[in-house]
């Protein structure tokens, strides 16, 4: 444990932005998942919607720090790729 204020303080506002970063991610990782689950049970207007909002979670994780830009864009890419098939057979 540190003796210095600063560092304590440091170790506190880490573990909050830890605890915040996780949370982000994990809404993020839901999302993702959400929008796959819609496009596999081949409901295309469930899947529109599920993919806006990973896209939308995706943009800010972006902004936020979390994952790079190209991680998002590859996964908005491969979503949208899913969901454009599924709109094609229906």
């Amino acid at each position: 444990m540190p003796n210095i204020k600063s560092a304590v303080k440091r170790v506190n506002t880490s573990e909050k932005r830890r605890a915040l970063n996780a949370s982000q991610k994990s809404a993020l990782r839901t999302a993702v998942k959400a929008a796959d689950q819609a496009v596999v049970a081949t409901d295309v207007e469930a899947a529109k919607a599920a993919l806006q909002l990973a896209t939308k979670k995706l943009d800010k994780a972006v902004i936020k720090g979390l994952i790079h830009k190209n991680a998002a864009s590859r996964k908005k890419s491969r979503l949208a790729k899913k969901l454009n098939a599924l709109s094609a057979q229906a």
